[in-house]
């Protein structure tokens, strides 16, 4: 069985264990932090990231290099189909989450709410968290239009775009780095995501000393 290198609020590793409970992959999960380098996390991958898999010995790094290994080997529950301007659009978006959204929301929000107050035990800088929840907006904004005008973020099937947006905007929401309110269209296509049974076991995890607010895990929020 492949092991997964994660910890719980690794947008990342949300985003590949989504993927793989999609395809019906089964991994054994192993908690790591990377700020404290561990000596297994360092020699599978010297970049100190997460997440990582790995099998007797052979190791993959990096979420969209997990995702592209696995939607090239299991042909259950394809993610990134359609034609060549669909998987384009996929590929667009899953970029945007994975890149623009966590630099803008998710990165301020794990430094301000969940690396200061655990582990530096300083208070958090109100004009980073401001700037986090302006960014927010503007990119929960975004999905509104998109959602106004599909079923799915890249169209018509759920797909890889949906599982990288969902990966990055729990653990926001989690930090409570989200407003919902307005959001009609955000809030319904994330509401049908956290019903999933693939997706919910990662609303069930939580960080030692750091509580989600109540409506985190709730589907009618």
């Amino acid at each position: 069985m492949w092991r997964l290198l994660q910890f719980p609020l690794c947008p990342f590793s949300r985003k590949v264990r989504f993927m793989l409970a999609a395809k019906g992959v089964t991994v054994e999960l192993v908690r790591v932090l990377p700020w404290d380098k561990p000596a297994e996390l360092m020699a599978l991958n010297p970049a100190g990231q997460t997440p990582v898999l790995e099998l007797d010995g052979t190791a993959i790094a990096n979420s969209a290099a997990i995702c592209d290994y696995f939607e090239e080997t299991v042909s259950r529950t394809p993610l990134l189909a359609g034609t060549p301007e669909e998987r384009a659009e996929t590929r667009r978006l899953t970029a945007w989450f994975d890149q623009k959204f966590y630099a803008e929301v998710t990165v301020p929000l794990l430094s301000e709410r969940m690396y200061k107050r655990l582990y530096l035990r300083q208070p958090p800088d109100g004009t980073a968290l401001r700037q986090a929840s302006r960014a927010a907006e503007v990119h929960v904004d975004y999905l509104d239009w998109l959602l106004e005008r599909r079923r799915w973020l890249s169209g018509a099937a759920f797909g890889l775009a949906d599982i990288a947006a969902a990966a990055q905007l729990s653990v926001a929401d989690y930090l409570s780095g989200l407003q919902w309110d307005g959001h009609e269209p955000s809030r319904i296509w994330y509401s049908a995501l956290k019903s999933r049974p693939t997706f919910r076991p990662l609303l069930g995890e939580r960080m030692e000393g750091l509580p989600p607010p109540d409506h985190y895990d709730k589907l009618d929020f």
